[in-house]
């Protein structure tokens, strides 16, 4: 099960959130190759944030999978959620940062159950 952890300084106020959850849904799906029904996207602003020295807006973000995860999809991740978040929020590309997690099924629940 993808999940991408989204924070981010800029308020939210006002902002199509669904918009945002749905794109970045569809496209952590289709660049991991999981089925969409799997993916789990959270976005949360407000969140009090430096980067590079200023509170300009900013984002960070955390993505764990259970395969699917590389080099190469890794930077297509990458671009593709900067675009969103710059597109959807006006963070800069250059102020956001995206940490990665490849983990085994073995290190999650869900429904009560692991992989």
């Amino acid at each position: 099960m993808p999940c991408l952890n989204l924070s981010t300084n800029v308020s939210l106020d006002g902002v199509d959130t669904s918009a945002i959850l749905s794109e970045a849904s569809k496209t952590v799906a289709r660049l991991i190759g999981k089925p969409e029904s799997y993916v789990m996207i959270v976005l949360k602003g407000s969140v009090p944030m430096s980067f590079g020295g200023t509170e300009q807006p900013a984002a960070y973000g955390e993505l764990v999978s259970i395969g699917g995860l590389n080099p190469d999809v890794n930077k297509k991740l990458s671009a593709a959620v900067a675009a969103i978040l710059e597109t959807k929020l006006s963070v800069p590309k250059t102020r956001f940062f995206l940490k990665f997690y490849d983990t085994k099924g073995s290190n999650f629940g869900w429904n009560g159950s692991t992989f």
